[in-house]
């Protein structure tokens, strides 16, 4: 069963210096491009990090602080990357929790405001995780019958999550081939700013979704507690967090 795409769907894959979204950067992005009429663009690239990549990132991707130090900075490609995607929609592994929340934080930190709130995203490991819980080498071993051979390389595991959808798609039949299905079912609790700091209760107001007002609405807490607001924004949250927290402020003052 093929996509059913009415816009633009990009697979993309991080390889990094570590796992905190707000403090990492990127050293390695694969984007795989697929249009609605099935013709297809990769992107791949090294980035220099302008930071020193740990030897335990090293051990997992394999990219070497010397592999990457004339590559361009993830702000000298932005622009690129940012054209590149600007029309799609998202699709990747654990890509809601970790890659997507980071790509956000590099374009912020490139002065790149990309409206995420226009897009939707499938993470295909969701999917998996739902109907089956492993690894993506062994979704594609599952699902594929094929090895991952060059597991933690951007651009092969990304055509890997591509694979992994389309036979997804032809094993689940209750799966639509359609980025809005894909969506909702591979969405774990909706957040307003993807890294879950700020969520969604069943009334979908934001609500903050850590620390002492953990589930309480974020427009009630920044009325009786302002300092809260000023706590976050000059506390090590990511950009994109801060940026979300500051609208709701703004609205809030704006309905005033």
């Amino acid at each position: 069963m093929k996509l059913n795409l009415i816009r633009p769907l990009c697979f993309f894959d991080l390889e990094t210096t570590g796992i905190n979204i707000t403090n990492d950067r990127i050293v390695e992005i694969g984007i795989l491009k697929i249009f609605p009429d099935g013709i297809i663009k990769e992107m791949n690239t090294l980035v220099n990090p302008e930071m020193i990549i740990p030897k335990e990132a090293s051990d997992i991707h394999g990219l070497t602080n010397d592999k990457v130090d004339s590559m361009p900075t993830f702000k000298q490609i932005s622009k690129e990357v940012y054209s590149f995607i600007k029309d799609s929609d998202l699709a990747g592994f654990n890509s809601d929790r970790f890659d997507i929340p980071l790509l956000v934080e590099e374009l912020l930190r490139a002065e790149i405001d990309f409206d995420f709130k226009k897009i939707l995203t499938i993470d295909v490991q969701t999917i998996f995780h739902k109907m089956e819980k492993r690894t993506l080498s062994a979704a594609l071993k599952f699902y594929c019958n094929k090895e991952n051979d060059k597991a933690h390389s951007a651009m092969n595991d990304t055509r890997a999550t591509y694979d992994v959808l389309n036979a997804q798609l032809e094993k689940y039949s209750d799966l639509e081939p359609n980025v809005k299905f894909l969506n909702e079912f591979s969405s774990r609790n909706k957040s307003a700013d993807y890294a879950g700091f700020i969520i969604f209760n069943n009334l979908e107001k934001e609500c903050f979704g850590f620390g002492k007002y953990k589930g309480r609405e974020v427009e009630k807490v920044l009325k009786d507690d302002p300092g809260y607001f000023g706590w976050v924004l000059n506390s090590d949250f990511p950009r994109f967090t801060k940026k979300i927290l500051t609208e709701i402020r703004l609205r809030k003052l704006n309905t005033k």
